[in-house]
C-alpha cells in the first residue's frame, strides 16, 4: 500500500511537480495534517485557523480533483488548525467550495471531535481523568464550565469506520497524527506497529527528508514486514539518519512511541539505506494498551492583550533595564491606584537580546549592544489592558535613571501607533489523558453528499 503525506499542514504548500510524480506511482491514500496545538491556545478558543484560507484552499484544489478521478481517498485530520466545530466547518466550506468549482462528486465523512462537559464532568467523578504534563492544569467541575471549547484526540477507529462506509474525503477534528496515515494500512490487515511508526515518519511532510521541509510531499509504502519512505520531489531524498531522527520527533523516549491505543516498540527496529533515495524501515511492534485513553485539549477567556514593541541601544539602560523594568512597574502601579484594580492587569516585559526566550537571568556575561523590549500586559477587558500599556509605555520612554545623559526618549518605537491591540487571550485549562470504555465514545461521524455543478 502507498500512502502519500501532501505535507506537514495543509496551507503550508507542496511542490506541483512532487505531487504529479506521485500520481505517477499509484497510490492509494493521500492524507495531511490539517493543524496542530504547537500555535498556541487561541486558536482553538476562537475558532480560527492559524493557516491561512487562500494558501489552504490551494493545497486542497491542487490535489482534490485528481484524487476523485482517480478514486484515491482523501483524509485531513485537525481540519481547520484545531479540531473543534468552527474548525470543521472552516475545512468544510473550503472543501465544498472546491468541488463546486471543479464539478466534483463524492461522499465525505466528517468526523466530530468536540468532548460534552457533562461527560468530562461524569469523567472527573469517577476518576478518569489525568493530568498531562503541567500539574497546574487542575481541572475540576468548575474549570470545565469555564472551558470555552474541548477536543479530543482521536486515534485509528473513527477513520477505519468512515472509510468503512465509503468515504472518499474524510475531514476530521481534533486527530492524532498517526492516526490520518496509520489508519488505512490497519484496515487493510497490515501490522499496526509498522503502519503507526511510517505514519510518525510521514506526518510532518518532508522533513525526514533532505533538504528538509514540512511543505513538500513523502511517499510512504508498507509491506508485510517493512516499510520504506522516499520523497517523490526530485530534489530531496530520504537517508536513514534523517528517517531515524524523525522517528524521535517530540518524543520523549527513543524506544517508545505512545499512541492511545498502545505503543509501537522501537527497540528491534532497524533502518537501511535501499537507494541512493529511499529508506527501509523493520522490526517496530505494537503493543496493545491495557487501558485505552483520549488526550482533550481545552481553553479558557484569560483576557485581553496589548503589546508594545521598542528597542534599546543606550548601553548604560541595557545594563540596568531588571532595576529600570521594576522602577517602572512601581510608577505604573501608582499612577493606576484607584483607577484600576492591579488583579484585573498582568503586566511583563520581554527583553529580546537578553532572556526573552527562555526566561530567567542571562546566560551571558556580555550584554548586547541592542535590545529589543515587547510591553506584554493582558487585562480584563481590553480597554484596561490599552490604559495600563500606554501607561506603562509612557512611563519607561521618559523614566530617568543613574548616569542617565540623554533628556529624548529612552525607546525607539519601530510602528505608528505604537501600541497595538491584540484581542482575546485564551489559556490551556485541559491537557488531560481520560480514560475510555470505547475509543469511539467521544465521536460522531456526519456523512454529506457532495456535488453539483458550476452555473
Amino acid at each position: 500500500m502507498k500512502i502519500l503525506s501532501l505535507s506537514g499542514i495543509l496551507g503550508y504548500g507542496y511542490s506541483v511537480e512532487g505531487l504529479e510524480k506521485a500520481f505517477e506511482r499509484d497510490i492509494d491514500i493521500i492524507g495531511v495534517d490539517g493543524g496542530s496545538s504547537d500555535p498556541g491556545p487561541y486558536f482553538l478558543g476562537s475558532g480560527e485557523s492559524f493557516t491561512n484560507r487562500t494558501a489552504t484552499k490551494r493545497d486542497v484544489e491542487l490535489v482534490l480533483p485528481e484524487a476523485i478521478k482517480k478514486q484515491i481517498p482523501f483524509i485531513v485530520g485537525t481540519a481547520g488548525g484545531s479540531g473543534g466545530e468552527p474548525h470543521l466547518s472552516w475545512a468544510k466550506e473550503i472543501v465544498e467550495e472546491v468541488a463546486q468549482e471543479n464539478n466534483l462528486q463524492f461522499k465525505m465523512a466528517v468526523i466530530h471531535c468536540e468532548v460534552d462537559k457533562e461527560y468530562l464532568k461524569g469523567k472527573l467523578r469517577e476518576g478518569k481523568v489525568k493530568v498531562l504534563g503541567s500539574k497546574e492544569l487542575h481541572l475540576t467541575e468548575s474549570s470545565i464550565d469555564e472551558t470555552v471549547r474541548f477536543v479530543g484526540q482521536i486515534e485509528v477507529d473513527p477513520f477505519i469506520k468512515a472509510l468503512d462506509e465509503g468515504a472518499e474525503v474524510i475531514l476530521a477534528g481534533r486527530s492524532c497524527d498517526t492516526a490520518i496515515f496509520a489508519a488505512p494500512a490497519i484496515r487493510a490487515g497490515y501490522d499496526p506497529g509498522l503502519a503507526l511508526h511510517l505514519a510518525k515518519i510521514i506526518e510532518c511532510g518532508a522533513m525526514c527528508a533532505k533538504p528538509m521541509s514540512a511543505s513538500d510531499v513523502i511517499l510512504g509504502e508498507i509491506h508485510k514486514d517493512y516499510f520504506t519512505v522516499e520523497p517523490t520531489n526530485p530534489m530531496r531524498k530520504c537517508l536513514v539518519e534523517g528517517v531515524a531522527a524523525h522517528t524521535l520527533y517530540e518524543q520523549a523516549n527513543p524506544y517508545y512511541i505512545y499512541e492511545p491505543d498502545g505503543m509501537i516498540d522501537l527497540r528491534e527496529t532497524e533502518f537501511i539505506q535501499l537507494d541512493d533515495r529511499t529508506v527501509k524501515v523493520s522490526g517496530s511492534k505494537f503493543v496493545e494498551a491495557k487501558k485505552p485513553t483520549i488526550k482533550i485539549e481545552g481553553v479558557k477567556l484569560a483576557g485581553y492583550r496589548t503589546i508594545s514593541i521598542g528597542g534599546i541601544r543606550e548601553q548604560l539602560m541595557i545594563n540596568n533595564l531588571d532595576s529600570i523594568i521594576e522602577q517602572v512597574r512601581g510608577q505604573v502601579s501608582e499612577s493606576l491606584k484607584g483607577k484600576i484594580n492591579s488583579d484585573d492587569y498582568e503586566l511583563n516585559f520581554r527583553k529580546y537580546g537578553l532572556n526573552a526566550v527562555e526566561g530567567g537571568t542571562n546566560v551571558s556575561d556580555i550584554l548586547p549592544s541592542e535590545v529589543g523590549l515587547i510591553i506584554d500586559v493582558v487585562g480584563k477587558t481590553q480597554d484596561i489592558a490599552n490604559n495600563v500599556c500606554a501607561n506603562t509605555r509612557a512611563k519607561i520612554l521618559h523614566c530617568d535613571y543613574a548616569g542617565r545623559k540623554t533628556t529624548a526618549g529612552n525607546i525607539a518605537f519601530p510602528y505608528s501607533p505604537s501600541d497595538i491591540s491584540i484581542g482575546p487571550v485564551y489559556n490551556f485549562s485541559a491537557y488531560h489523558l481520560v480514560e475510555v470504555d470505547d475509543l469511539m465514545e467521544t465521536v460522531s461521524i456526519e456523512y454529506v453528499e457532495v456535488g453539483g455543478h458550476n452555473d
